[in-house]
């Protein structure tokens, strides 16, 4: 598996809305930070996934004009426009942002997400 296969197959597990999919693809050490919210923990990044699937029902995470920044052999990072869509108090919802994700590899050889950022556009 490459980076670029493992940021495909977060994207899938993040629109499973089920965290034990997330988090196989997550690094033990991962570090999330989104607008006006840090976690620093597998237990913090799994109570905002779960809050933003109660928020949004529903909903459905894109990736798109992915631009790798570095793809070397044990780390790699990219940027990229984030969209959603889902169903916010009933009513339908989209929007978008940007992203920057940091993979690096474990222990195990294998890659893991271990930063995401997240954040609006203006």
């Amino acid at each position: 598996m490459t980076a670029i296969d493992l940021l495909n197959k977060y994207i899938d597990a993040t629109n499973t809305h089920d965290f034990k999919n997330v988090q196989a693809c997550l690094h033990p050490n991962a570090v999330y930070w989104f607008t006006g919210t840090n976690c620093t923990n597998m237990n913090e990044i799994q109570a905002y996934f779960e809050n933003a699937w109660d928020t949004i029902k529903n909903e459905i995470y894109r990736a798109k004009d992915i631009h790798w920044l570095v793809n070397e052999a044990d780390s790699a990072t990219c940027i990229y426009t984030y969209e959603y869509e889902g169903y916010f108090n009933g009513k339908y919802v989209q929007g978008n942002g940007r992203a920057t994700n940091v993979f690096v590899k474990d222990d195990q050889n294998e890659w893991k997400l271990i930063h995401e950022h997240l954040s609006n556009i203006k």
